[in-house]
C-alpha cells in the first residue's frame, strides 16, 4: 500500500508541461499588487504596532497563497482586487514622515559604525578601514524582493503536493515554463545579488589570492552542503517520494547552491577584466552550445542512470547554467545596491589605474570620499534606468531563442540558454517594479535624483553639515521594508530548511494528494503562519550565520 501511494505520489508530481510566461508573471505580480496595497495603507493610515504580524500578513503573505492555489486561474482578478483599495488610498494625502534632523552643533564628524543593506548586516568603515563606501542605507526594494521569491518558493513546496496547487504551476518534467521552475532560479540569482557585498566593499578583493579566498567561502558553504548530504539520507532513508528528473538520484539544490560561490571565487580574475554581465552572458551561451552540439542534451534526457556520474546528470550539468545564473544576478547586484549604478565600473577603473602606477597596490585600500554622507546619497532614477535597459536585452534574447528555436524551450532541467535568460529578464523586471513602488511611496530624501515634499527629513545642502549630522541617524531615518518581510530576509535560509522539514513531516503525516481544496487551504494557512511567525519571533537576530 505504501509502496503504491509512493509511486501515485511520484506520479502526482511528474510529467508536467507548464504554463506560459504571460501567466507566470500575472501570478508573481499579485506580489507586486499586495506591497503597493501595504505601501499605501502604511503613508496614508497610521498602523498600530500590535496589529502588525496579523496585519503584514494579511496583506503580504495570504495574497501571495492565494494566487498559487483559489486564483491561479484568475491571478489578474486577484490583483484587480488588492489594486481597488490601494487606488482609494492614493486619493488621501500622504502623512508626514520621518523626524526633522538635529542641527550640526549637536554632532561631531563622526563615520558611521554599521549600517544595514538587503538585510545582510554590512560594517561601515572609518577611514582606517580601507573600504571605498562610508556607509549604505537599506534598500527596501531589495529586502522585498528577496523576502517575496522566499514566500514563494515556501509556499509552492508543500502546495505542490495538493490538488489546489495547479499542475501547470509544478515542475516541468523537461521543457515548459512554471512557477516552480522560476523559484530555484530566483533564489540562484537572489545568492548572486548579495554575494556583490565584499566586491563594493572592497573591489581589490578581486586579486587577493585565489587559495586563501577558495578556502574561506568553502568553510562558509560547508554547512549548505552537508544540509544537502543530510537531505539525500533522510529521502531515502524514509522512502520518501522524490522526483529523480529534478537533479539527480543524489544530488539536490543545497548541493548547487553550496557549490556557487565557490565557483564565482574562481572566476575573480575574470571579473576583475571584464563586465559581470558579459561573463554571465558568454557563460550562458557557451552552457548552450555544450548541450546542443556535444551531445550532453541527449545524455541527460535519455541515458540510464547506470553509475555515480549518470545518477547525477542533471545536477552535474545543469551547474554551468546556474553558475550564469548567479553571474547575471551578481551583475545586478553591482548596480542596485551602491549609490549610482556606475559605482563599481568606477571603482574597478580607479583600481586598475592605481595597479599600472603601483605595483604594490593589491590588497591595498581605495582612497575614501572625505564626506562621511556621500556615499549614502542614490541615484535612484540612474539605477532604475539601467535596470530597465537590461531587462530590456534579457527579454529580447529570450523572444530570440523562442522565434529561433535556440534551445528548444525553456529547461530547468538542462538549464539551457532560455531558461537563464528568463531568469534573468523575469528577476531584473521584479527587481525594478520594487524599486519602482518604493520610490513612488516613500522617495528617499537622500537620493540625489528624487526628493520627498511631505518628509520632514530635511536634508543640509553644505556637504560639511551633512557630515556633522552623522550617518547613523540619517541611515535610521530611512523608509524600510515591512517588518515581516524584513524578518523572512534575515533568516531566509533558515526558514527555508525549516519549510523542508515541515513539508516532509506534512506529507509523512497526510495523504496530500487526496486532500479536498478546503482542508489543503487550511493545512497551507497554517503552514503559511506557523513559518511566518518563527520568522517574526526571531525577527531582532539572525538564526544561522554564514
Amino acid at each position: 500500500m505504501a509502496d503504491s501511494y509512493k509511486s501515485s505520489k511520484e506520479a502526482f508530481v511528474s510529467g508536467m508541461t507548464g504554463s506560459t510566461v504571460g501567466h507566470i508573471n500575472m501570478v508573481s505580480a499579485v506580489a507586486m499588487s499586495s506591497i503597493a496595497l501595504h505601501s499605501a495603507l502604511k503613508s496614508r493610515l497610521p498602523i498600530s504596532k500590535s496589529m502588525n504580524f496579523a496585519t503584514e500578513w494579511l496583506l503580504l503573505v495570504a495574497p501571495m497563497l492565494l494566487s498559487l492555489t483559489l486564483f491561479a486561474s484568475s491571478p489578474g482578478l486577484l490583483s484587480l482586487i488588492l489594486l481597488f483599495p490601494t487606488g482609494l488610498l492614493l486619493l488621501i494625502p500622504a502623512r508626514e514622515s520621518g523626524t526633522p534632523l538635529p542641527s550640526s552643533s549637536d554632532y561631531f564628524l563622526r563615520p558611521s559604525s554599521s549600517a544595514s543593506i538587503a538585510d545582510q548586516t554590512m560594517e561601515t568603515s572609518s577611514s582606517s578601514s580601507g573600504s571605498p563606501l562610508s556607509a549604505i542605507p537599506p534598500l527596501p526594494s531589495l529586502t522585498v524582493y528577496r523576502a517575496h521569491m522566499m514566500i514563494m518558493t515556501i509556499l509552492s513546496i508543500l502546495a505542490v503536493d495538493f490538488p489546489v496547487f495547479p499542475r501547470s504551476l509544478a515542475k516541468c518534467e523537461t521543457f515548459g515554463v512554471s512557477i516552480m521552475d522560476l523559484g530555484v532560479g530566483s533564489f540562484v540569482f537572489s545568492q548572486g545579488v548579495v554575494s556583490a557585498i565584499p566586491l563594493l566593499k572592497d573591489p581589490a578583493y578581486l586579486y587577493t589570492p585565489l587559495v586563501p579566498k577558495a578556502t574561506l567561502v568553502i568553510r562558509k558553504t560547508l554547512p549548505v552542503l552537508l544540509l544537502g548530504l543530510v537531505r539525500v539520507i533522510l529521502v531515502k532513508g524514509t522512502d520518501y517520494p522524490e522526483h529523480v528528473s529534478e537533479y539527480g538520484a543524489h544530488w539536490n539544490f543545497f548541493i548547487t547552491l553550496a557549490l556557487l560561490p565557490v565557483l564565482q571565487v574562481l572566476l575573480h580574475p575574470l571579473i576583475a577584466n571584464m563586465s559581470i554581465a558579459l561573463l554571465g552572458a558568454i557563460l550562458a551561451f557557451t552552457q548552450q552550445w555544450i548541450l546542443s552540439t556535444m551531445g550532453s542534451e541527449e545524455f541527460v534526457l535519455f541515458a540510464p542512470r547506470t553509475n555515480l556520474f549518470s545518477a547525477n546528470k542533471e545536477g552535474i550539468f545543469s551547474l554551468p547554467g546556474y553558475l550564469a545564473i548567479h553571474l547575471l544576478g551578481l551583475s545586478t547586484g553591482t548596480l542596485l545596491l551602491p549609490p549610482s549604478p556606475n559605482y563599481f565600473r568606477r571603482q574597478l577603473k580607479a583600481l586598475a589605474s592605481r595597479r599600472r602606477r603601483d605595483s604594490n597596490a593589491i590588497g591595498h585600500p581605495l582612497p575614501q570620499s572625505n564626506s562621511a554622507v556621500s556615499s549614502i546619497h542614490r541615484e535612484n532614477d540612474k539605477t532604475a534606468t539601467e535596470l530597465c535597459s537590461y531587462a530590456a536585452v534579457w527579454w529580447i534574447l529570450m523572444g530570440a531563442c523562442y522565434w529561433t528555436g535556440i534551445g528548444g524551450g525553456v529547461s530547468r532541467r538542462l538549464v539551457n540558454l532560455p531558461y537563464i535568460l528568463w531568469v534573468a529578464a523575469y528577476n531584473t523586471t521584479f527587481l525594478l517594479g520594487y524599486l519602482l513602488l518604493d520610490l513612488f511611496f516613500f522617495p528617499s530624501p537622500l537620493s540625489k535624483s528624487t526628493y520627498s515634499p511631505t518628509s520632514k527629513l530635511k536634508v543640509p545642502k553644505d556637504s560639511a553639515r551633512l557630515d556633522a549630522v552623522g550617518t547613523d541617524h540619517l541611515i535610521k531615518q530611512l523608509p524600510k521594508a515591512p517588518a515581516l518581510l524584513e524578518a523572512i530576509n534575515k533568516n531566509g535560509l533558515a526558514l527555508f530548511l525549516l519549510a523542508n522539514v515541515a513539508t516532509g513531516l506534512t506529507n509523512l503525516m497526510i495523504p496530500t494528494m487526496y486532500t479536498s481544496d478546503i482542508w489543503a487551504m487550511v493545512v497551507l494557512g497554517g503552514y503559511a503562519l506557523g513559518v511566518c511567525g518563527v520568522a517574526w519571533t526571531f525577527r531582532k537576530r539572525r538564526i544561522w550565520r554564514m
